[in-house]
């Protein structure tokens, strides 16, 4: 059985490197309170939004429960912060700190709450550790190398290992990450253990806080897409030109839905489409941009226009409810706290439950190929991170790839998609298989 939570001692040893300690204990509630109160004042003040009630470990436990029931997974929250080196249960560092000490608190349907303060593990450490790693799988000159293997190995040790016993003997199969800033930005699905990925663990999702997050179960699969798209270079920014190819694999092929290309992909077409039906999934295969400033520089490209992040409610996805908004080519300045506060608080500032979205631009025909993967899944996966997991496994496995003749070979439920050459020249003959291709996406908000 899992030990008492917050009390909990490992011994060091040559079979657990890291040494871990255990703070005086308190109230349980006020650990998982005084993280949530925080996260949402951080993203509420950035985002502009109204303040909400903060969800008690209670409700977190509660929420965890309900989802298991309606599918079948079971989830846990996993939050990554820092504390003092000699704090208490609850205590946050007024100013963050170099010397603050990692910290994790795992809460699960049935394990309650557990604490583990990471000993001796700094901000400072961690910070140039995920530096390092957010460095190395985004390379595109690194593709042919596992150069991210020792980063994401030691982050591996730090965020999970201390917690996975806990997680395997609850039978989790579902990991949310709910980081402090600075980690906000970390692709981690290609964390990695010495043998396997996570994503050969877990399904995986990136949260604000629970409670900015709308996490009612709805299942997807009867839902109909609206597509949109831009391949032409539009107020300067490079052609996409798989995005046709994508987007009517995906609205026609796989699922039901409505597309509409480069001059089509406007505001006003977005908005008209939705008031007609509400197609419970958006997706938007354009340029978008999660960039240092106010959330108003943070945008979305149409054709002729940009949806500033400050001004995406207006577009009404909340009403009727979008439940999975797509971004396919994104990119976000890595390791920014405020670009991190826009990605990870896409789901809140655009008023959908759950998003996806990369953290840094993917190759076109990459993304084709993880998009086309995904879309497949969904139709029969029980959540949607669970979707993205078996996208993200196909293409790391090496099952999904270009031939020479720059057809995009290993889709399950579409014949092979004859790429066009402008885009299958750069993965000509190539698996896509490094973390380059595919870590890049990132389930955000509700991850059900």
């Amino acid at each position: 059985e899992i030990g008492d939570p917050l009390v909990e001692l490992l011994p060091e040893g040559p079979d657990n490197p890291v040494n871990f300690s255990t703070p005086t204990f308190t109230t349980i509630d006020t650990v998982f309170r005084t993280t949530e109160e925080r996260y949402n004042r951080e993203f509420t003040d950035y985002l502009g939004i109204e303040p909400v009630e903060t969800r008690t470990l209670e409700d977190g436990i509660g929420i965890a429960q309900d989802i298991e029931e309606a599918t079948g997974v079971r989830p846990a929250f996993l939050y990554v912060g820092f504390v003092p080196p000699e704090s208490v249960v609850g205590d946050v560092a007024p100013v963050p700190q170099d010397t603050d000490e990692l910290e994790l608190v795992i809460v699960t349907a049935e394990g309650g709450l557990v604490r583990r303060r990471v000993a001796g593990i700094t901000r400072a450490e961690v910070m140039n550790v995920a530096r390092e790693f957010r460095n190395q799988v985004t390379n595109p000159r690194n593709i042919r190398t596992i150069s991210y293997l020792e980063s994401s190995q030691q982050l591996y040790e730090w965020f999970v290992a201390p917690v996975v016993d806990d997680l395997q003997l609850l039978e989790i199969n579902n990991l949310v990450f709910l980081p402090e800033a600075g980690l906000r930005s970390l692709p981690y699905a290609a964390l990695h253990n010495g043998e396997v990925f996570l994503i050969e663990q877990f399904s995986v999702g990136l949260m604000p806080s629970l409670s900015l997050t709308d996490t009612r179960y709805v299942d997807v699969r009867d839902s109909e897409i609206l597509a949109m798209g831009i391949a032409e270079s539009t107020q300067g920014q490079t052609p996409l030109p798989s995005v046709p190819l994508e987007v009517d694999t995906l609205a026609s092929k796989l699922w039901k839905g409505r597309v509409f290309l480069n001059e089509a992909s406007t505001i006003a077409n977005l908005r008209q489409a939705r008031e007609i039906q509400p197609f419970g999934i958006v997706h938007l295969a354009t340029h978008a941009d999660f960039v240092p400033g106010g959330i108003g520089e943070s945008y979305i490209q149409l054709w002729d226009e940009r949806i500033q992040l400050d001004q995406i409610r207006e577009l009404g996805f909340n009403d009727p409810p979008v439940e999975l908004l797509v971004l396919s080519a994104c990119r976000t300045a890595l390791g920014n706290e405020q670009a991190e506060l826009g990605f990870a608080g896409l789901a809140v500032q655009s008023g959908v439950k759950s998003a996806v979205a990369s953290l840094w631009y993917v190759s076109d025909a990459a993304t084709a190929a993880l998009m086309t993967q995904f879309y497949e899944q969904l139709l029969d996966a029980p959540i949607k991170a669970e979707a993205l997991r078996q996208a993200q496994l196909a293409m790391a496995r090496g099952e999904v790839f270009v031939d020479e003749n720059g057809r995009l070979q290993g889709l399950e439920q579409v014949d092979p998609l004859d790429l066009p050459p402008s885009s299958a020249q750069e993965v000509l003959g190539q698996t896509l298989d490094h973390p380059y291709y595919w870590a890049a996406f990132t389930m955000i908000g509700n991850p059900w």
